[in-house]
């Protein structure tokens, strides 16, 4: 199976670098405009709903996590005061239970 060749016209009128510049710059400025037509419309109210700001009053605020008493299988560190598995346990020295991340 044979390419055809495509016949060159040697008589057309041939582009010189700068139509070739110009028709760069026209494609660029239609993608522009194409790009323009693809943002997004957001409004700035609803996009700083979630934020938090240091020191904000949150006294009327609810929690919407449901929170369990610590388990038999858990223990509190006596020195982080975060409630670990036992499987998390490192030591305990006079009573005092400590987590492996504060051993």
């Amino acid at each position: 199976m044979e390419l055809a060749e495509m016949a060159t016209d040697y008589d057309s009128p041939r582009k010189t670098d700068e139509d070739i510049n110009e028709d760069s710059l026209q494609e660029l400025q239609a993608r522009r405009v194409d790009k323009g037509t693809g943002t997004i419309d957001v409004d700035p109210d609803e996009a700083n709903e979630g934020l938090e700001l240091p020191g904000a009053d949150l006294s009327g605020e609810e929690l919407a996590v449901r929170v369990l008493p610590r388990q038999a299988d858990e223990f509190t560190c006596s020195r982080c005061f975060l409630v670990h598995h036992r499987s998390q346990l490192a030591e305990q020295r006079a009573g005092q239970l400590v987590c492996k991340e504060c051993a």
